[in-house]
């Protein structure tokens, strides 16, 4: 077993209630998406309630910001999942779901393998890479870092070509 895992935050706001009809696309794919990442090679982990629910969870102050938090085995796992799986249809129709955001959205970071990392944990990664850009503290698929003790030769950039642009 590898010594660290990937953590990562994605947030999006929505551009309406969940229960709108604006959203029946999004809402009617989150239990496949959800299914699809539960199942992926390389998944860990992922932030939701007891009955598997995360658009219940509201961390930010802000009811309409949603937030995707997991955390894989590796920076590859993690990509394959989001660009290469019926995940990157789904989200082909982010922006009739969610609105554009100005700053970064995604963050990436190691954790050691078997801790959970919490919520305040990854806003503070996320803000982290907002002030500073991308460190080895937090990070974005185009620009990478190795887990702690990995060469850095092995961190060539994923490219993260994101289906909704």
């Amino acid at each position: 077993m590898a010594d660290y895992h990937l953590a990562q935050l994605n947030i999006g706001r929505i551009v309406a209630p969940l229960d709108s009809p604006q959203l029946d696309g999004f809402v009617a794919r989150l239990e496949e998406v959800n299914a699809l990442a539960d199942g992926a090679p390389g998944f860990v982990w992922r932030f939701q309630t007891e009955d598997g629910n995360a658009t219940a969870l509201r961390p930010f102050d802000d009811e309409c910001m949603l937030v995707n938090f997991s955390v894989w085995e590796s920076a590859e796992a993690l990509h394959t999942f989001v660009y290469r799986t019926q995940h990157a249809e789904v989200m082909r129709y982010r922006r009739e779901w969610f609105e554009r955001l100005d700053q970064p959205f995604t963050v990436l970071w190691w954790v050691p393998a078997g801790h959970r990392p919490t919520v305040q944990e990854a806003i503070e990664r996320l803000e982290h890479l907002r002030r500073h850009g991308p460190t080895s503290y937090a990070f974005t698929f185009q620009q990478r870092f190795p887990a702690p003790g990995v060469d850095t030769g092995s961190t060539a950039p994923l490219p993260d070509e994101c289906p909704a642009t």
